[in-house]
């Protein structure tokens, strides 16, 4: 056992947050062996020189980032995303996929199953699985998604794939009876989130009731909060069961709204970045789902305008809700780990700093840049160096 201590930080644990706790984790087993703990004299240690000690971001909703696409289905292209995302803080994530042609998304798919226990290793972010973005979506909210490849809703295309699929999008309403929202739920594995869906609040209340449990990126590509007609975000914010993705980028949702959602969803907030290949890129102009986008600063539009993505960071979306509400920085850091682990059923190994779970643990200032970012124990990124 080779234990290493993280010193003279500010611990972020799940119920608060401990200045001068120390963390201690075994580098060779990639576990946390204890919290705000007493730290020997000979003690192999990481000054963490005053920052915030976290855990690890999980990112449940991201397409690419450094000009690669998971829809591509490129092994390298999904390792780059992995290893450039570590240098903003996230742990694990799930790449995302959308509304291409149904063979491009298994080429995905395969894509991942085939890294997926690889990249538990790696000195990049872990693959959790994918997150599928459609096709099963409605052409009134395609938003940045191309109609022609849209389809039905189809559990048996989920549930062959669902052991890479972890988290898949659809629109109720296209779902007749909910047949496929209710095989989904009964097995179990795949977690449903309504999204890209002109649903009325009705329809979106009985879709929770029978088995939807996540909302994609809430108030973007839904039928709004109206006061005669809840839709979609109405039914999403009213149901204690479903989880909200909020993209905090300060352009896809008034920054007004966070302290709103983050006060009537409290641990069923989740941090997504909705990111494309253009973040960590130049302003110009890139390719999503076989469609042109054009970057210019924090924005991602189709060319007439629609907007497509995003290029947000996940520790710049924690960095925004820290600014534009009150909320505790324990509160916001769960967000971005462990409220999104949970939504999908990871929070037994990975999201918090508790004894048992992965050492996934990253430093970061009071300004949420990463200095450090630590994944099962093993630096991946250093920017101290």
């Amino acid at each position: 056992m080779a234990v290493k201590y993280i010193v003279n930080g500010k611990l972020v644990l799940p119920d608060g947050i401990r200045a001068g706790a120390a963390l201690a984790f075994d580098d060779e087993s990639g576990k946390i062996l204890a919290t705000a703990c007493e730290v020997p004299a000979d003690a192999d240690v990481i000054d963490a020189e005053g920052a915030f000690v976290a855990p690890g971001f999980v990112d449940l909703h991201i397409h690419g980032y450094l000009g690669e696409d998971a829809s591509d289905a490129s092994a390298e292209g999904l390792r780059k995303i992995a290893y450039g995302v570590a240098k903003n803080g996230v742990t694990a994530f799930l790449p995302t996929t959308m509304t291409v042609a149904k063979a491009q998304i298994e080429a995905a798919l395969c894509t991942v199953r085939a890294l997926k226990e690889e990249s538990r290793t790696w000195a990049g972010a872990e693959i959790l699985g994918v997150h599928a973005e459609g096709p099963f979506i409605n052409p009134k909210k395609k938003g940045a998604q191309a109609p022609e490849n849209i389809l039905a809703p189809d559990a048996a295309f989920i549930l062959e794939n669902a052991d890479v699929i972890r988290l898949v999008t659809l629109a109720p309403e296209m779902d007749k009876d909910h047949a496929c929202i209710k095989c989904l739920a009964a097995d179990g594995r795949v977690l449903v989130s309504m999204g890209h869906t002109d649903a009325d609040f009705d329809e979106a209340t009985a879709a929770v009731r029978d088995g939807v449990r996540h909302a994609t990126h809430l108030f973007n590509a839904m039928s709004p909060l109206a006061h005669r007609n809840p839709g979609v975000v109405g039914a999403a914010l009213a149901s204690e069961d479903v989880s909200v993705e909020l993209i905090a980028d300060t352009f896809h949702v008034n920054p007004g709204l966070y302290g709103i959602v983050a006060k009537q969803k409290g641990d069923k907030t989740v941090l997504v970045t909705d990111c494309t290949r253009a973040g960590g890129m130049p302003d110009g102009e890139y390719e999503l789902g076989g469609q042109p986008i054009f970057l210019k600063g924090i924005e991602c539009r189709l060319a007439d305008g629609t907007i497509a993505g995003s290029v947000l960071k996940l520790n710049e979306a924690v960095r925004n809700l820290l600014a534009y509400t009150a909320l505790p920085p324990h509160e916001v850091f769960k967000m971005a780990s462990l409220n999104p682990a949970r939504a999908i059923h990871a929070d037994d190994r990975i999201g918090s700093l508790e004894v048992g779970k992965d050492a996934d643990v990253i430093l970061v200032d009071d300004e949420i840049n990463v200095h450090l970012t630590v994944k099962r124990g093993k630096v991946i990124y250093d920017a101290r160096a």
